[in-house]
């Protein structure tokens, strides 16, 4: 009795712009890319991710706060940070006197992956409403002034980067911000210091 061999199905395509879209990632950023579609991009190697609500990403980016590339994604906001800087976020935000106050900003580090945005330049394609999208997009060797602490007998600065703590200092202060905000039905009350 022979055999009877099935027909093998051949795996999906994947779209010419997600290709192109892993090769950007990949071969002019060298980041690590996996996945698709769409594309991931893998946290804890070339950088860390603080996410925040966008209503405090935009308040954020107002302020004057050295900070690398950033991305959108639907409500959420994505600060790249150097690798290392996501272990870090809980012993800062207790240090700025933020412990235990519900503040929606998170990071990813080790481990973790983002929705890549599509590449600057000329669309690739046709992007789905909510896609990821560069605010401030990422450039070659843009990793080595990544938002960081600094090191040991260093002071943060240009020579070395911005500067973490002032980042997610600024960072809480918009998040709280925009939750008290978001509490008294959508109008934003100024905050009073003495």
């Amino acid at each position: 009795m022979a055999a009877t061999v099935l027909p093998t199905v051949p795996p999906p395509r994947v779209a010419p712009e997600e290709d192109a879209c892993a090769a950007w990632y990949g071969e002019v950023l060298g980041w690590t890319v996996t996945g698709g579609p769409p594309v991931q991009l893998v946290t804890g190697v070339g950088f860390d991710v603080l996410e925040l609500p966008s209503d405090a990403g935009t308040a954020l980016l107002r302020r004057p706060v050295a900070t690398g590339p950033v991305a959108v994604m639907g409500r959420r906001m994505r600060f790249l940070v150097a690798p290392g800087s996501a272990e870090e976020l809980d012993g800062l935000l207790d240090w700025l006197e933020w412990g235990g106050v519900a503040l929606d900003l998170t990071a990813l580090g080790t481990g973790g992956r983002i929705t890549a945005p599509a590449p600057p330049g000329p669309p690739l394609g046709e992007s789905p409403r909510g896609a990821a999208v560069w605010l401030r997009p990422p450039e070659q060797g843009c990793e080595a002034l990544l938002p960081a602490l600094p090191g040991p007998g260093r002071a943060a600065g240009p020579a070395h980067g911005p500067d973490l703590v002032r980042l997610v200092a600024a960072a809480a202060t918009e998040c709280h911000r925009a939750r008290l905000g978001r509490r008294t039905n959508g109008v934003r009350q100024p905050l009073a210091f003495s």
